[in-house]
């Protein structure tokens, strides 16, 4: 089983790629689990809504493991610990050692190239780079393989789908 994340910043793409990669066969696909959280709790969100969504994460790669499928993701623990280190100056230790103990195979971190996109969940229109520059960052400290999507969407599309070929599940 291969575990596959599309990862970035706020408004880089991920949820667009991730939409038009759901036509490949042999992936679970686990959607943004986030903003479905943060619509149904109907008020802001807090430090510790972070831990539950993660929880939620945890279940769905575990889910995926058992049934022996791979998977791709919309966003994951990387996220997660990024947001809280960024937003609150603190991590749950659950966050890291979940993506410690579990790390993705591979991450498709998709570049800040494109125009930001109002939605009443994004916080960080003016900083997308520094937040990209974290995402590589932390990456590269776990030791985890990755690729840069970039481009307009068709390109990305097919830059992903070259490198999930690539990929043996």
């Amino acid at each position: 089983m291969k575990k596959v994340i599309i990862s970035g910043p706020e408004s880089s793409g991920k949820t667009t790629l991730f939409n038009e990669l759901k036509s490949l066969s042999g992936f679970n696909f686990i959607s943004e689990y986030s903003r479905t959280y943060i619509d149904k709790i109907n008020r802001p969100y807090q430090y510790n809504d972070i831990l539950e969504i993660a929880k939620f994460y945890v279940k769905e790669i575990e889910t995926a493991r058992i049934n022996k499928r791979s998977l791709i993701s919309d966003t994951d623990l990387l996220t997660l610990l990024i947001w809280c280190e960024y937003k609150y100056d603190k991590c749950h230790s659950f966050i890291k050692e979940s993506l410690t103990k579990n790390p993705p195979d591979l991450y498709l971190v998709c570049s800040p190239n494109i125009p930001w996109e109002y939605d009443p969940q994004r916080e960080n229109p003016n900083n997308r780079v520094e937040l990209f520059d974290i995402y590589l960052k932390k990456i590269n400290e776990l030791g985890i393989d990755f690729e840069i999507i970039e481009g307009n969407n068709s390109k990305r599309l097919i830059q992903a789908k070259n490198i999930l070929q690539n990929i043996h599940l």
